[in-house]
């Protein structure tokens, strides 16, 4: 995972009024590393909304319904699509979802006395996307889900909710990635992505997300 990744998805929880907590500092090598080494980021809302569980494709609107979640990232942004294929000879992807590894990312969250109380840990996996055509696009969230994956998001979504909600007219002094997006848009190297976004966040209904 690299640190541009990361903060892609450090801000987009961060915008919804997360806090976000980095388990480790440093990078993984090719070793099979303990169970804490595994977690990328770990997320807790205190504003949770408790009235019903997220969609399985988690957007901007579906993040209130997230209490506590362990986050797994893989932006592997050159291949593409997460393909059936690559989910079974991939067995890496699912390392998060170890019980070692959920038992020590427990550990990192307030318990049900404190920050508003302790809903389900959540298990969500960041990809660059799915595939669009079925029937492969059913048979990785088939997949997904049957590994123990509670909700994904495509990096596409992230970013398009970023884009959208940084200002011209704000300085962005304290992150990086926020503030290369405002440079990028004020000279109009960033087209307005509402389009983009109504699409996108319809896109469940015909088979991309």
């Amino acid at each position: 995972m690299s640190a541009i990744d990361e903060g892609i998805v450090r801000e987009y929880f961060e915008q919804a009024g997360f806090f976000v907590r980095q388990a480790r500092k440093y990078a993984l090598t090719a070793r099979r590393g303990a169970a804490e080494e595994v977690i990328d980021l770990v997320v807790f809302n205190p504003s949770w909304d408790r009235s019903r569980k997220p969609e399985f494709f988690l957007f901007a609107s579906e993040l209130p319904f997230v209490n506590r979640a362990i986050v797994s990232i893989k932006g592997w942004h050159v291949g593409g699509h997460f393909t059936p294929s690559t989910l079974r000879n991939q067995p890496e992807i699912f390392r998060f979802l170890e019980k070692s590894v959920l038992k020590e990312a427990v550990h990192f969250f307030p318990t049900e006395s404190e920050e508003g109380g302790s809903g389900e840990l959540m298990k969500i996996l960041v990809l660059p996307g799915l595939p669009t055509a079925e029937p492969y696009r059913s048979q990785a969230v088939a997949m997904l889900k049957e590994k123990g994956v509670d909700a994904v998001i495509s990096f596409r979504a992230m970013l398009l909710d970023l884009i959208d909600n940084v200002e011209l007219n704000r300085n962005y002094g304290k992150s990086d990635t926020l503030q290369l997006i405002r440079i990028l848009k004020n000279y109009d190297l960033l087209q307005d992505p509402q389009l983009d976004l109504l699409s996108e966040r319809g896109a469940p209904k015909r088979g991309k997300e």
